[in-house]
């Protein structure tokens, strides 16, 4: 192994491009999206505004997108494909001897890169349908941002499900599938402003969450802020339960 290269890294690289085991999830991905998107398309809807209202179509497109991304990224994070490819996080951290850090990095990395190649994969459908529905670009543009933001805050749970349940991969398709549940529909029940499909057909103008901010703790609270707020404490969740389950491993706890 050469010095500089993350070890984890680099199998993530060598097993999901190099040797193209993440292509299949891709094509599937892709396949989904785009008949979804063609049949949406395709099928009457008994309204004009189907055609030229206000983006109709781009927003069912970003909402499938926003389901299959976070599903697939899960899925991904938790080794459910070509899982028996990749070296136990055991042997990194006990018989390799690399920090926590490094594969946790590591981890983060191959997350993102899946992440940043399922959004390539999407933006040229959004942009399709953005035009049919006369979205602007800057929706567009800003959509793709909370895509990429969604994905990579839920996808981190992937990682975690694979660091306290590795080898039990039953249970790691379980606390996926749960997390998944909880994040989509569970927060909906809770608070229509902590879920993510509530606030990205807001932010594209499909729905209205409220006449005006919220007055909490001395501050004025926008949707945007209480939405943002949450997220950004899931993915610190996340991330120290993903520290806290590869340091379980080092210790040989797990």
């Amino acid at each position: 192994m050469r010095r500089g290269v993350n070890p984890v890294l680099r199998e993530g690289l060598t097993v999901c491009w190099y040797e193209g085991r993440a292509f299949t999830t891709y094509f599937f991905y892709l396949v989904i999206l785009s008949s979804l998107e063609f049949v949406a398309l395709i099928l009457p809807a008994g309204d004009a505004k189907f055609w030229i209202g206000p983006a109709f179509l781009f927003k069912f497109s970003a909402v499938v997108a926003l389901l299959l991304l976070v599903y697939f990224s899960l899925r991904l994070a938790g080794l459910e494909f070509a899982g028996w490819k990749f070296m136990p996080l055991k042997h990194w951290l006990q018989e390799e001897k690399v920090g926590v850090r490094s594969v946790a990095l590591g981890l983060l990395g191959v997350l993102f890169l899946h992440v940043s190649f399922l959004l390539i994969l999407s933006v040229p459908m959004l942009a399709w349908s953005g035009a049919i529905a006369r979205t602007s670009m800057a929706t567009i543009g800003s959509t793709v941002g909370f895509l990429f933001l969604y994905t990579m805050s839920y996808g981190v749970w992937g990682l975690v499900g694979l660091t306290l349940w590795e080898r039990k991969v039953d249970s790691r398709r379980v606390f996926v599938r749960w997390i998944f549940v909880c994040f989509f529909l569970l927060s909906g029940v809770l608070a229509q402003t902590l879920n993510p499909v509530v606030f990205l057909l807001y932010h594209v103008g499909a729905l209205d969450m409220g006449s005006g901010p919220l007055l909490g703790l001395g501050w004025l609270l926008t949707p945007g802020m209480i939405h943002m707020t949450f997220h950004f404490l899931v993915l610190m969740v996340s991330l120290c339960l993903l520290t806290w389950g590869l340091k379980r491993i080092e210790k040989g706890y797990a």
